[in-house]
């Protein structure tokens, strides 16, 4: 059973055209190519970034909090109460009226009292500002370094450079061995992401909530997807593009948190720009361009190409929808005017990513 379901997963025309087979994929005089075991070290490597994690928040980022006057406000624990305790605990933190009328008989309060308790208690749990500079300030570092990291692994490619020779890079030549610095930006990335997986039930938890678990898991199956059939060339430069808009986003986010207006909505609007050149020109103009015109020249069409250049597209959907929201706040920013549905879609998701 498990033979079966192994060799129909790893069955080559799956993963590849119809004139090549894994055979064709074996190492051999220095060469290297992707193999799905690379990526089990993932795992201990997420592990260690958390304990790097742990370190750099308390060790750099509370100390350049308090730098720039972020501190947590004092808050006061409500007034314990077993019974309120426990339905906050085991049922719900927004009780309906009914439930409140019932509580308030059998504490013996008014249900004003019962509505304050629940109010204050959600308050109490809620996350300090504190917690999220450290948490932006965590991955401001890490996007930074991997958009470092990128440019190493891609030195020989220039994103200003001609469309011949980005057709060259990153049409998919599955026959290109992995390059050590391909392989450290690919291992890095999935394992930051796998950590932030693993931190996600501790981290501040937003309204997207169960989208930011859907994208991570995502992430991590396109890149899994991407570095098993050797397609690296294009997951690098898919990878870069959206390191650089990352950077000024978590950089907002912390001049957020220090409650620097001014600065925090210049990066925002910096951020706008860079997202729209990187995310809605060069990705679809260049990248899926180039992955989805210039293969059938070299292979004939298969499943993988399919699958891959679908999900690239259906990330491109997810770039124009938010492109439409971040430049709506950019509109306010800078002119404030903006329809009020849209002002009010667009505050929702402004404050989702800076909060």
């Amino acid at each position: 059973m498990i033979g079966t379901i192994s060799e129909w997963l790893w069955w080559d025309r799956l993963w590849l055209p119809g004139n090549l087979t894994w055979a064709d994929l074996k190492d051999e005089e220095g060469l290297v190519y992707a193999r799905a075991s690379h990526l089990y070290v993932t795992v201990p490597y997420a592990l260690v970034f958390l304990v790097v994690r742990y370190v750099f928040e308390r060790l750099i980022a509370t100390p350049l909090a308090a730098s720039l006057g972020v501190t947590e406000k004092t808050r006061y624990k409500v007034e314990h109460n077993a019974v309120l305790e426990h339905y906050f605990i085991t049922k719900s933190k927004h009780p309906g009226q009914a439930d409140i009328d019932g509580l308030s008989k059998k504490c013996s309060w008014s249900s004003r009292q019962v509505e304050r308790w629940f109010r204050r208690r959600r308050n109490q749990d809620r996350p300090g500002v504190l917690k999220k500079f450290r948490e932006a300030s965590w991955r401001m570092v890490f996007y930074l370094a991997a958009f470092i990291g990128g440019i190493i692994a891609l030195y020989d490619v220039s994103l200003s450079s001609s469309h011949i020779l980005l057709h060259r890079i990153v049409v998919f030549l599955l026959l290109q061995s992995v390059l050590d610095s391909q392989y450290w930006y690919y291992i890095l990335e999935m394992s930051f992401y796998f950590s932030l997986v693993l931190r996600i039930t501790f981290d501040v938890k937003r309204k997207d909530f169960k989208e930011q678990i859907i994208h991570h898991w995502a992430t991590l199956t396109l890149l899994a997807f991407s570095w098993c059939g050797n397609y690296i060339r294009v997951g690098t430069l898919v990878m870069l593009i959206h390191d650089s808009s990352d950077i000024l986003l978590e950089s907002a986010k912390i001049f957020n948190y220090a409650k620097w207006e001014s600065t925090c909505n210049g990066i925002f609007v910096v951020f706008a720009a860079v997202f729209i050149v990187t995310r809605l020109i060069m990705f679809p103009f260049w990248i899926i361009h180039c992955t989805w015109v210039y293969p059938p020249d070299y292979y004939p069409p298969f499943f993988g190409y399919y699958f891959f250049n679908f999900m690239l597209v259906i990330l491109l959907m997810l770039h124009i929808f938010w492109a439409y929201l971040i430049l709506c706040m950019v509109k306010m920013f800078l002119f404030g005017s903006v329809s009020s549905s849209t002002f009010k879609f667009g505050t929702s998701f402004f404050k989702n990513c800076l909060v």
